[in-house]
């Protein structure tokens, strides 16, 4: 019996129609989890772009809006779990879409573990004050443990969960940051303004870090069975969040390094920058209330990246990619289960592993991220080449959709460059080890994904078909007259 019939006798589906938009909105804000960037992040991407870090929020947020732009040329006409994987399967073809649904998987499943690295070391540190020292093993293991209770039972318990977590924290970030600045008198930093020490290419590498900050903002688009109204509520999520985030992180940023001058202490190397400058301030209480909602911030984003993951493997099982069980749902939850259980151990199992070979958690989060921002690197620039073809496969293409799409791209192109680096330049410096390895780790792991794609492709040619039927059945649910494209032969709908 194949794959397909098999998933066609218990095809439940997902939970329909369940999310409004603030629900939906949530989703994206709480992979992108703002609240740990200023609560503990921060430092890693300081230490890269120095006073330029602000600056590279602002050209990742410029980017990213483009990004959001192209991704909505999609989203306002079509909905699906598969999230961007069906996108630029209908722009590209199966090929690419392919190459975006390994990048997703790795991206979503990376940022997953380098937020639970952060839930670790917070936990740590704040249950550390009260005398208690759990193993890092076992708090990792709490942390992925609530966090797959949550996204196995109950996508409308998840998404509440993350609209109130994020909410408090942000509010409450907000409220600290306008003090801290009072603080200083509201003081101008005259060498963030004038960017004093900051070369091209420490944005650029700082921007690899700022795409992990934004990562996730497109994770709405994953919820396309079970979201209200889909073709408004999520693209008004995808720019949303994007913009909303920019903002709070350039204002963050900007307080952050202001309040750390003329301290004596680095916040390079503060794991709780915003609790040390409460103290400071004289709102001590405020930087305890802070770390607390970092923690649940973190929990967010781990339970927010496992749903998306689970998601496109769901999807792409049910085109026959991955293993057929991967594509059923819950009798009665109507969630993913055995998609959401598989993404909740490997998010589990990979910091852990770290933490038996002795990598500090810190370090930990570091290294994840940076890794997973290639892939939603590899992401944003298929997504932005797909979109005009697509537009132009259903008449639509206009000039400013070109246009959107090469900045786009070009905007991508600058984290790629500061990241890859070029040897003996001073503007665009190769980076430090571990660093200057991730992206031929990331190049690797494509070679493979990709290289099984092909052996399947030739065990059982009717795969691509089964993909491109697949998504044409998703957009058909969608389409009007002008968005219904003619499936062209397989060999021509290739990328």
């Amino acid at each position: 019996m194949t794959s397909e019939r098999r998933l066609n006798q218990s095809d439940r589906g997902l939970k329909p129609n369940c999310l409004p938009f603030g629900e939906v909105l949530a989703q994206s804000f709480a992979v992108i989890a703002p609240t740990t960037i200023p609560a503990s992040n921060i430092g890693l991407i300081v230490v890269l772009s120095g006073n330029g870090t602000w600056l590279s929020f602002l050209i990742g947020m410029i980017g990213l809006v483009l990004v959001s732009t192209n991704i909505n040329q999609f989203a306002s006409r079509s909905a699906s779990p598969g999230s961007l994987y069906s996108y630029i399967v209908k722009g590209l073809g199966p090929t690419a879409g392919v190459i975006c649904g390994w990048s997703l998987v790795l991206a979503y499943l990376f940022t997953g573990m380098s937020v639970l690295c952060g839930f670790a070391n917070f936990s740590s540190i704040l249950i550390g004050h009260l005398g208690i020292h759990p193993s890092t093993i076992t708090l990792l293991a709490l942390g992925a443990g609530v966090a797959w209770y949550a996204a196995y039972k109950d996508i409308q318990l998840s998404a509440m969960a993350m609209l109130w977590m994020e909410g408090a924290s942000l509010a409450l970030i907000g409220v600290l940051g306008i003090i801290i600045w009072a603080h200083k008198g509201f003081a101008l930093d005259m060498s963030q303004l004038t960017l004093q020490g900051v070369t091209p290419g420490s944005v650029a590498m700082g921007l690899v870090m700022v795409m992990f900050s934004f990562s996730g903002f497109e994770s709405a688009t994953s919820l396309g069975d079970e979201a209200k109204n889909p073709l408004k509520t999520i693209p008004r999520a995808v720019l949303g969040s994007t913009t909303l985030a920019g903002l709070f992180f350039i204002s963050m940023t900007y307080i952050e390094v202001l309040g750390f001058s003329g301290t004596g202490v680095s916040i390079t190397t503060t794991e709780e920058p915003l609790g040390f400058l409460a103290q400071q301030a004289g709102v001590g209480f405020l930087g305890t209330l802070v770390a607390f909602s970092a923690l649940f911030s973190f929990f967010a984003c781990v339970l927010g990246s496992i749903n998306p993951a689970a998601r496109v493997f769901f999807t792409m099982a049910r085109h026959g990619l991955f293993p057929s069980s991967l594509g059923l749902s819950h009798s009665s939850n109507r969630t993913p289960h055995i998609a959401v259980t598989l993404c909740s151990l490997i998010v589990f199992l990979v910091p852990a592993s770290m933490s038996l070979f002795h990598v500090k958690l810190f370090d930990s989060m570091g290294y994840l991220g940076a890794i997973c921002s290639y892939g939603f690197l590899t992401v944003y620039t298929l997504i932005s080449i797909a979109a005009p073809v697509y537009l132009h496969k259903i008449k639509k293409l206009r000039l400013h959709h070109v246009v959107f799409s090469i900045l786009a791209v070009g905007f991508m192109m600058i984290p790629v460059l500061g990241s890859v680096g070029i040897p003996g330049s001073n503007l665009f410096p190769v980076p430090e080890a571990p660093y200057d390895a991730f992206p031929y780790l990331f190049l690797m792991y494509l070679m493979v994904t990709c290289g099984w794609f092909v052996i399947q492709r030739f065990r059982s040619p009717e795969i691509v078909s089964s993909m491109e039927r697949g998504i044409e059945e998703i957009h058909a649910k969608f389409a009007t007259p002008s968005s219904v494209v003619i499936p062209e032969a397989i060999a021509d709908d290739e990328f």
